[in-house]
């Protein structure tokens, strides 16, 4: 016959020392006031008390306390933990996990693509009216594609050299005085 375990009364009144071990961790003013005990497996007494930090609603501090024979309570554990109801985030999930299920649907997505491409599009009433294909809006005909020398959508091929002997003129004249320098010391 198994006989349920009575709390230790020397833990269960030992606020003043779950409430020391809580200040060490965090200000007081996020401590609220006491809110009962949970009696542990091994004997220990789990005290809680409210907590009052933003972003944590239904969240108690909990202060584990233990003691050994006629001892003083000893502090086994300081923690903010979850009450029934609060606020938690989901569960965690391996990047590996979240990658083959993201490649899954991408899979899916492109096989629904396929499927109506081949089941024709005139059933769906898009005639694609809208795109003038033959329309083209440069004089090279390739529209908003760029090339490997297209810098910001200049053709740097294209670009005219009288701008380049001009940056070569003003590097040559750099070592030599210039007209103001030599007005500014008359």
């Amino acid at each position: 016959m198994t006989s349920k375990r009575e709390p230790d009364a020397a833990l269960i009144g030992a606020h003043d020392v779950a409430l020391a071990a809580l200040r060490e961790i965090t200000p007081s003013s996020t401590i609220g006031p006491a809110a009962g005990y949970l009696l542990e497996d091994d004997g220990s007494v789990s005290l809680r008390f409210e907590n009052r930090l933003p972003g944590y609603p239904g969240w108690y501090w909990t202060v584990t306390l233990a003691r050994v024979e006629d001892s003083d309570p000893t502090v086994l554990e300081v923690e903010l933990l979850p009450n029934e109801g609060a606020l938690l985030a989901p569960e965690w999930v391996p990047w590996a996990e979240r990658l083959a299920e993201y490649r899954a649907h991408q899979a899916e997505l492109v096989e629904q693509a396929a499927a109506e491409a081949a089941s024709g599009d005139d059933e769906s009433g898009d005639d694609h009216d809208d795109v003038d294909e033959d329309d083209d809006d440069d004089e090279h005909g390739v529209g908003d594609l760029l090339h490997a020398g297209d810098l910001d959508g200049v053709d740097i091929d294209e670009l005219d050299d009288s701008t380049a002997d001009e940056d070569e003129d003003e590097d040559s004249d750099e070592g030599a005085p210039s007209d103001d320098a030599s007005d500014e010391e008359e």
